[in-house]
């Protein structure tokens, strides 16, 4: 599928740049990481822990025809015909500004966009799957920030008619510059928790943050609120769309009623009398899911049928919720990528619920939950105490956040350890785990607690288990 085609002078006319090299070299594809773009990319130097203009030379080598730059970039790399740059004042708002005008420049495409505290990526992955049939473009993995959201825009693909953006929200104000860029027509809110709250001024912060999202929606579009989230009344007022509500609640516009839970994590549930299966990890993808099913049916029009098929389509991100085994036998369930009390809560509990052999143990790697400000020491404890009533063996916390959750585990009666860091966990568990037991790894992004599963599976495969198996869906063999 193809995107837009733009040449290096209208990318400079529409980022207010000027042109070095040919001004008709084309791309028709948008990267800002030198290592995954293909020919034919603009490669954006953006300016963060790195400098992107490091890169420009590695760019053009991997096969970018442009590279949107500094003014100030004065490593020219042999640019020879086809191959430009296009030097701006600030490449993130260039990039910004190219993104917008190409949104304005397709007022018919359909924009969903989904915030939310909590299950952002899982609800936009299984709304993506829903909308298979209609033409539907989505971001990848967590492209949801300031510069993975106008990236998305820029590669939908011509023939897409419905683009899902993934908005994530870190200050006031973020969610204002992300629909002005994208103007969303639909808007989904999962829910309103801590996440950043340290940024944002607690939970009233987070509500007034996601109610930008929902103030940027059009009176004719549709917004879709969690019904048994206490913040989506106040959210509700906030705009002029058109709300609907989701969940178990009896008070929800389209309720979620028999949800079960299989052996290997996976909800079904019943919605407008249908049975849907989900192919994700956990008992809130069921709200998740039920969701995205409402979206695609009540605004697109996909049958319910239809819906429940493509739905088996879907699968998980990285690090979230990933059910990995291998043949030792010991069970991974991997949900690194991030952490706050919410989705700990729903972590621990689809933990709990993962079935294991008589005298298995469960054994919990938790870690700090980052940006929570004058919540955070609360937050841990009360993670730690909920270890107490959900059957876990074995608490390992890494950090001082992870620390704060062992302590109120053992008092709960739950035997906990204190590790440092990931390289310390794993030298922890990895002798202590046997066939049939479980972990659960699970904290914020900082703590690269991916590392503990990364180093039980090499673990197993020193001892002679080389094979490793990722049940995202179908029957354990």
């Amino acid at each position: 599928m193809l995107v837009t085609r733009l040449r290096a002078q209208e990318i400079a006319r529409r980022a207010g740049g000027r042109v070095v090299g040919d001004g008709d070299a084309t791309v028709d594809v948008w990267a800002f990481d030198s290592r995954v773009l293909g020919d034919g990319a603009c490669f954006v130097a953006l300016q963060g822990a790195r400098d992107g203009h490091d890169f420009v030379a590695a760019a053009f080598d991997a096969g970018a025809r442009v590279a949107l730059v500094d003014n100030d970039f004065a490593g020219v790399p042999q640019l020879g015909r086809g191959r430009a740059l296009v030097h701006v004042g600030d490449t993130l708002g260039a990039l910004q500004e190219i993104a917008r005008s190409m949104r304005l420049d397709r007022p018919e495409l359909h924009v969903v966009a989904v915030g939310g505290s909590t299950g952002k990526t899982s609800t936009k992955d299984l709304l993506a799957a829903a909308l298979a049939s209609r033409g539907c473009h989505a971001n990848a993995e967590s492209y949801n920030n300031e510069f993975g959201l106008p990236i998305t825009l820029c590669n939908t693909p011509d023939s897409a008619r419905v683009v899902v953006t993934e908005m994530g929200e870190r200050f006031a104000g973020d969610l204002t510059a992300l629909c002005e860029i994208a103007r969303p027509d639909t808007g989904i809110v999962t829910n309103a928790g801590l996440a950043h709250g340290e940024h944002l001024g607690g939970r009233e912060g987070v509500i007034a943050v996601l109610a930008e999202l929902l103030e940027a929606l059009p009176a004719g579009g549709t917004a879709v609120l969690n019904a048994d989230d206490p913040a989506s009344p106040q959210l509700r007022a906030t705009t002029l769309a058109t709300v609907v509500t989701v969940g178990e609640t009896a008070r929800a516009d389209h309720r979620i009623t028999e949800v079960l839970i299989d052996s290997r994590l996976r909800p079904s549930f019943v919605l407008d009398g249908k049975q849907f299966t989900v192919p994700l990890h956990g008992p809130h993808q069921a709200l998740n899911a039920a969701m995205a099913i409402v979206v695609a049916h009540r605004v697109f029009s996909v049958p319910l049928d239809e819906i429940a098929l493509e739905l088996a389509n879907a699968t998980a991100g990285r690090w979230r919720m990933e059910l990995l085994e291998t043949d030792s036998g010991v069970t991974l369930l991997n949900d690194s990528y991030n952490a706050n009390p919410a989705s700990m809560e729903a972590a621990l509990v689809a933990f709990a619920h993962l079935e294991l052999l008589p005298g298995a143990r469960r054994f919990a790697v938790l870690g700090d939950m980052r940006e929570l400000g004058v919540d955070h020491d609360d937050a841990h404890r009360e993670v730690g105490e909920r270890t107490a009533g959900l059957a876990l063996d074995v608490v390992v916390g890494v950090g001082a956040g992870g620390a704060a959750i062992a302590r109120a585990a053992r008092a709960g009666g739950i035997e906990a350890h204190v590790v440092a860091d990931a390289a310390e966990a794993v030298g922890f568990v990895a002798p202590r785990v046997r066939r049939g037991d479980a972990v659960l790894v699970k904290a914020s992004r900082a703590l690269g607690l991916e590392r503990v599963a990364d180093g039980l599976l090499a673990s197993a495969h020193r001892s002679g288990d080389a094979s490793r198996h990722e049940f995202s869906g179908g029957d354990r063999p």
